[in-house]
């Protein structure tokens, strides 16, 4: 069985609680779309994890995947996994595997974000992660895959084409000396990259392979439906499609594989960030749903504006994504 979860509003519906709940269940919990600017949280008795790319299935006898996708900071990958063997959660490469043709976010990508946002007149509320800079380079081209950081050599000979197109965009965004050193400061993702090489996988072939085998995939998205780059509230999404569909593209899976499509709704809605709410509540309600909700982001802990469920929205992504 093939089984997609997505939220269904603007993310933070709870999404890591109900793929939690769920991941007994699975064979296999992958992740199709976006980066470590998505955020999850666990909370097991008075253990509270908070997952940013490892997939909320990690408690569980589940295979984490992450798909090509995904755009993958090393770094904070490695904080990951270290912060659960930490607790006692073993992560070998049995555990975990990554899509040899994962984007990795380069240090260029998080300063290019940090400039871009700072030059806006209005702000987007990006988190400043390189999201949107890694998928550009997805798009055209001239991206740095997982397999590449694993290899020197192979490192070497694509990132020597592409570190003067990237001088040229810094400098042209008001980038000091010291942002430009920071930009090409790549020993640690090289030593991170030759550790984590032991992960490298084909998603598309493992999740195909186990279809045909009848066990149990679960594709758990990042954001929600409503910051899809193209079905979204542009010019406030996020950089990756957040629906339901994309999980197919991402993964390498066949539409037709598809057995159930799950929404997450939350009984009140949020948002962080900037961006349309139209049943957006402020004043002391406002701050009462946001204290009573725990509404702070996960990944940046900014708090979340609050309002009102809204049913015209949810009957968008019901059709955007298919939910049965």
């Amino acid at each position: 069985m093939f089984t997609i979860i997505t939220g269904s509003q603007f993310g933070d519906e709870g999404k890591g609680k109900i793929v939690d709940l769920l991941a007994e269940r699975f064979d296999y919990v992958v992740r199709f779309q976006g980066g470590d600017n998505a955020g999850h949280t666990v909370k097991v008795g008075k253990l509270t994890i908070k997952l940013h790319t490892i997939p909320s299935g990690v408690l569980y006898n589940a295979r984490l995947l992450i798909g090509p996708g995904v755009v993958l900071n090393p770094l904070v990958m490695k904080k990951e996994i270290d912060s659960l063997m930490d607790i006692g959660i073993r992560i070998d490469n049995k555990k975990l595997g990554i899509d040899a043709k994962t984007s990795v976010i380069m240090p260029y990508h998080v300063k290019l974000d940090e400039l871009s946002e700072r030059m806006r007149t209005k702000k987007i509320g990006t988190t400043k992660r390189g999201i949107a800079y890694a998928y550009m380079d997805k798009v055209s081209r001239e991206e740095v895959r997982f397999a590449d950081i694993t290899d020197k050599k192979s490192f070497e000979e694509k990132i020597s084409d592409i570190i003067p197109q990237k001088k040229v965009m810094l400098k042209a965004m008001g980038a000091t000396d010291s942002d430009i050193d920071e930009a090409f400061e790549f020993d640690d993702i090289l030593a991170v990259g030759k550790e984590l090489k032991r992960y490298i996988t084909d998603v598309s072939l493992e999740l195909n392979q186990a279809l045909e085998q009848g066990k149990n995939v679960l594709a758990e998205g990042a954001q929600g439906t409503h910051l899809d780059v193209i079905h979204g509230t542009q010019k406030y999404v996020t950089s990756s499609s957040t629906i339901a569909g994309s999980a197919c593209m991402n993964l390498g899976v066949g539409p037709r594989r598809v057995d159930e499509v799950i929404g997450v709704v939350k009984a009140y809605i949020t948002r962080v960030g900037e961006g349309p709410l139209p049943t957006e509540v402020g004043g002391e309600i406002g701050e009462y749903l946001r204290e009573k909700g725990g509404e702070f982001g996960t990944t940046t802990g900014r708090p979340r504006r609050c309002g009102w469920f809204d049913a015209p929205l949810l009957r968008k992504a019901v059709k955007l994504n298919g939910y049965t």
